[in-house]
């Protein structure tokens, strides 16, 4: 059936609700022929000719036709005849005589119909002066313009427009050039430069879609090349690069069809909650998240080869439309020459001869730390190498040599490395980098794929060099650049996440395939194993920090005993320092910069005294009281001894002088100890806002303050649970604000009078439900209580919980405990994307440890009412 004759007959009066019927059956029609197979660039056309027809017909319906010196021109991507389900139908009315009042309201009629028959609409009235003027002035209406297509109507008017904007009047290709590029670099800018965020724009994103158009449009306005054929014609493109573009066009022209139809409306976001949906409808199959990263992992692999392509073809048309070919040509050795900035190889056939000087190209950027890229015909040349490849680079001896010799100069973890991720060339050195290139991780922690974080990791290392380093990271910047040997560091960095998609635990299998790569490349047994124990462990420092007490004594020397060394410490720091950092753009902040420093600096000290001597409690606690004391000189010896009776010891030993001054001095100006006294500190404490409470204890007063708290948008991530010996309470938080920084001044008289009212009046606790974001909801966190053994004197249990975050959390917990009958000590907060990884140390109130019994009832309530949480 023909699609066309959906459309009623032009000779009946307007109906709307026979064209909305069409355009339904067209469009489910079309739908149905994109799951069938059917090739996208077909279908994607044949909407734009079903459109041109609808249109046609109702231009004639309301008369236009008729009307003297007005036509209909499609512009955009409608002007290219690319129309994806929900793309915009951009159309120009161009007219030789202004609209008068009557035809001005006709064609507004018009426009409304469209609207109301649920079509994109963009459009422009204009004159063939005015669309001049206006493209003149914006380089976007412009390219709008020189893609216009006639549709119907005044057709002298569509060839006056034409030759209006031929480049001999109007953009020529030079300044059009010059606009595309810019206005590419900055589309970019808003991406931070990298194609490899977990939810990207098809269009936008590096290597998307627009990266395609921009070389069309260019082609386009110099050569006058129409199509991606057309540029192949002209020399720009040979054979194989024109049908690579093409089919990574079509992947991602599937991609955006699949999407629309997914979501049924012109958003161009492959967001984490339609993931799931586009993948099925493109036919990716497998288990749990398989799909999804599938598809993903082709995403990515597409876009970095439209990046290559286009970053290439923009350098070739540089050097053929504004004539930049390098005048400044050297030779920097008997390989390699320099054109401007650019390096380039003398021979136009060096790498497929000799692979190995792949590896020499990237070490002589090294040493020419003037060089910003490589050249386009070098680029070509490497491209080709690449793809005939008989081995992996790092079968070839001196290959290995070369790589190891990179990694141990001081500039080749900067721009070289970058460039062979960025050039595939990394993926095709090691084997198991070729496995991560593109490999995503379907989870709110990591912002990037797996081969694009651990680029991103080598960044902040090159970072930890410059002296703008030391504010943000002074301690790494300060061990960083005192390494003999950071080249171990670089391959521990380089192994640390390469076994992720593969079964297993990636720690583990990374540390076999860091371990049999050193032996390769020639490093000794102590080394290896240094090496390996890094990939192995990578993780440790980060969960001793956030999700441990660095505060106890048997914590420091547990993990002082599995660091073994102060070697071990140091290079573990800058690891997990710098991992953390590339990550999450937003994961990093002071609070984990300062659990980092303090559990580092204990450690040192472990290990400078020996395990075998370990701290005097005793001793630590009295000098933090008379270091306290000093800071209360205008206190009365005699109260503050009076008050600290009261208090127990471990109160000594986990605060420190500055904060036990601070408490005392406003417990002893507290006059009516029957009213709860809430202190929130202006200044900061270990990377976050220290919220103080002492008040007599009450039910519900873990839970009443994170339900307060979460109230005001807080998230606490320390909580120290304490009492006195005659049943007050001594609780402090660390809470940081949503953006990870300390509470903003101007919020704290405010948070202090929330916290007062709550503590007044704890029966009253306010469990939200708020429902769960669009992201959260794409996530299934089973809810998993484990108990921990306790090595210490403490008879404190230990529990372990994971779940899926949501809002009022915390105070459902605590809620919980209240039910079962247990105090809390203490609780480490740690939220990792969408789930989160709590740590509590419990007993029961008569301050025993929980029994088998008492386990199992908390692990029963706990999983009950989180699952009630997050199915509200």
């Amino acid at each position: 059936m023909d699609d066309l004759s959906l459309l009623p007959s032009c000779a009946q009066p307007l109906e709307r609700e026979a064209y909305r019927s069409a355009l339904h059956q067209f469009s489910a029609r079309l739908a149905e022929r994109f799951r069938q197979g059917e090739p996208v660039t077909q279908l994607v056309a044949e909407r734009s000719r079903f459109m041109d027809a609808l249109l046609t017909q109702l231009w004639q319906q309301f008369g236009f036709d008729k009307v003297a010196g007005l036509t209909l021109i499609a512009v955009g991507g409608y002007g290219r005849g690319e129309l994806h389900p929900h793309s915009d139908i951009d159309l120009l009315l161009l007219y030789q005589e202004e609209p008068d009042e009557v035809l001005g309201l006709r064609i507004g009629d018009f426009i409304a119909l469209l609207w109301d028959l649920r079509l994109e609409v963009g459009q422009s009235v204009r004159s063939v002066a005015e669309c001049v003027a206006q493209g003149e002035r914006d380089i976007t209406v412009a390219t709008n313009l020189i893609e216009a297509r006639y549709i119907t109507g005044h057709e002298p008017g569509f060839v006056a427009l034409q030759a209006a904007t031929a480049p001999s009047l109007f953009w020529p290709s030079e300044a059009f050039f010059e606009a595309k590029r810019q206005e590419q670099i900055d589309r970019h800018r808003q991406f931070q430069g990298t194609a490899y965020k977990l939810e990207p724009d098809i269009k936008s994103n590096p290597g998307g879609m627009r990266d395609i158009q921009t070389l069309a449009w260019v082609a386009r306005r110099h050569f006058g090349a129409t199509s991606l054929a057309e540029m192949s014609s002209q020399g720009f493109l040979n054979q194989a690069e024109y049908q690579e573009l093409q089919d990574c066009q079509t992947f991602l022209w599937q991609v955006r069809f699949a999407l629309h139809l997914a979501i049924n409306r012109g958003d161009n976001r492959l967001l984490f909650d339609r993931q799931r949906t586009v993948a099925e409808i493109l036919g990716f199959t497998g288990e749990g998240n398989g799909p999804v990263e599938q598809m993903m992992k082709r995403f990515y692999q597409t876009v970095r080869r439209v990046a290559e392509l286009n970053e290439m073809l923009l350098q070739l048309f540089d050097e053929a439309i504004l004539g930049n070919s390098a005048m400044d040509v050297r030779r920097i050795s008997d390989e390699f020459q320099l054109r401007g900035r650019l390096i380039d190889a003398v021979e136009p056939d060096l790498f497929g001869r000799e692979p190995a000087a792949i590896l020499r190209l990237f070490y002589q950027i090294a040493q020419h730390p003037n060089v910003t890229g490589i050249h386009s015909a070098t680029l070509r040349q490497l491209r080709e190498a690449r793809r005939k490849l008989g081995c992996w680079l790092q079968d070839i001896p001196e290959c290995r040599r070369l790589f190891i010799a990179l990694l141990r100069h001081p500039g080749g973890i900067g721009l070289p490395l970058t460039l062979m991720h960025k050039y595939g060339i990394l993926a095709a050195y090691l084997p198991q980098w070729h496995l991560i290139v593109g490999q995503m991780q379907f989870d709110m922690f990591h912002a990037y794929t797996v081969d694009e974080h651990t680029h991103r990791l080598f960044k902040h290392f090159h970072f930890f060099t410059d002296p703008a380093s030391r504010k943000p990271h002074p301690l790494c910047h300060e061990l960083f650049n005192q390494l003999r040997k950071p080249e171990l560091l670089f391959v521990a960095a380089l192994f640390h996440d390469i076994a992720k998609g593969r079964k297993g635990d990636h720690s583990e299998l990374g540390a076999v395939d860091a371990l049999e790569f050193c032996q390769l490349h020639g490093f000794d047994r102590y080394e290896s194993r240094l090496v390996a124990w890094l990939v192995r462990h990578h993780l440790l420092m980060s969960v001793t920090a956030q999700r441990r007490d660095i505060y106890d004594p048997d914590v420091i020397t547990d993990f002082a005993q599995k660091v073994r060394d102060e070697l071990h410490l140091e290079l573990l720091c800058c690891l997990t320092v710098a991992d953390i950092c590339a990550t999450n753009d937003t994961l990093w902040n002071d609070w984990k910069g300062t659990l980092l420093r303090e559990l580092f600096f204990a450690t040192q000290k472990a290990l400078r005294q020996g395990l075998e001597n370990p701290p005097d409690m005793r001793l630590k606690i009295r000098e933090n009281q008379r270091q306290a004391r000093q800071l209360l000189q205008e206190a009365s010896d005699e109260a503050v001894t009076q008050l600290w009776s009261d208090f127990k010891a471990d109160y000594f030993l986990r605060h420190t002088p500055e904060q036990i001054a601070w408490h005392t001095r406003h417990i002893l100006a507290h006059a009516d100890p029957s009213v709860p006294l809430v202190l929130v500190g202006k200044h900061t404490s270990r990377g976050g806002s220290e919220l103080f409470i002492y008040c007599r204890d009450m039910p519900n007063l873990f839970a009443t303050v994170a339900s307060a708290l979460d109230q005001k948008n807080l998230n606490i991530h320390d909580a120290q649970i304490m009492s006195s010996r005659t049943g007050f309470v001594l609780d402090t938080f660390i809470v940081l604000e949503p953006n990870g920084q300390p509470i903003s001044p101007n919020r704290i008289a405010t948070i202090k009078g929330a916290l007062e009212k709550a503590l007044e009046e704890p029966g009253k606790l306010v469990l939200r439900s708020k429902p769960l974001s669009r992201r959260h909801r794409q996530f299934n966190v089973p809810t998993r209580v484990t108990f921990l053994p306790h090595k210490g004197e403490v008879r404190h249990t230990l529990v372990e919980l994971i779940a899926l975050d949501a809002p009022g959390l915390l105070a459902r917990i605590g809620a919980v405990f209240q039910q079962c009958g247990l105090a809390l000590h203490a609780a480490k907060i740690t939220t990792i994307g969408e789930r989160v990884e709590d740590f509590f140390s419990l007993t029961t109130l008569e301050g025993e440890p929980l029994d088998l019994a008492q386990q199992r009832q908390l692990e029963e309530r706990l999983i009950q009412q989180l699952a009630e949480l997050t199915e509200g």
